[in-house]
């Protein structure tokens, strides 16, 4: 059974191996990071448990029994009891429910380690995939998305909050 763990330094080696092999898949449904991202991810993965401690972000790993990585959640820009939620699962478990399941698991820290009270997540039209998983994870649609933050695609805000977001 896959586990949610928050992220550790530890965590380095699956993480890049999930993205590099998953990276041609996101670029299908969001911006393509670069080279530079790839280049660069150690520096980068090794400043994220500080940036976790600081109190501003908290991301999370699903790992497999194997060690692997299935996915990544990401919680965000944590501003007065809000923070924005980001994620992606590796092709081969996408369609599986596995992302709607760990979206709704992970507004249980989100809530209960980071005390948060709204979670916000935007999409753009065409991830239709991503629109079903918060739709199934209790988030309702809020408004339009600035196209700037969806890589230059027009989208849509999501978010989940109160009572939703305590129930898991």
């Amino acid at each position: 059974m896959p586990e949610l763990k928050q992220l550790d330094a530890g965590h380095a080696p699956a993480v890049l191996a999930f993205e590099l092999a998953n990276r041609a898949y996101f670029a299908a449904s969001i911006s393509d990071r670069g080279d530079e991202f790839y280049d660069q991810f150690a520096d980068r993965h090794s400043a994220m448990p500080a940036e976790q401690e600081a109190g501003g972000c908290a991301f999370y790993v699903l790992v497999a029994a194997d060690g692997s990585v299935l996915g990544r959640f990401n919680l965000y820009d944590f501003k007065d009891g809000t923070a924005n939620v980001g994620y992606g699962v590796a092709q081969h478990v996408s369609g599986r429910g596995v992302a709607t399941a760990t979206v709704r698991k992970l507004c249980q820290p989100a809530a209960a380690r980071h005390g948060l009270r709204t979670l916000r997540a935007a999409t753009s039209h065409a991830n239709a995939a991503s629109q079903r998983v918060l739709t199934k994870a209790g988030f309702v649609a809020v408004g339009p998305a600035d196209p700037a933050d969806l890589g230059g695609k027009p989208g849509t805000w999501y978010q989940r909050r109160g009572r939703r977001l305590h129930g898991g």
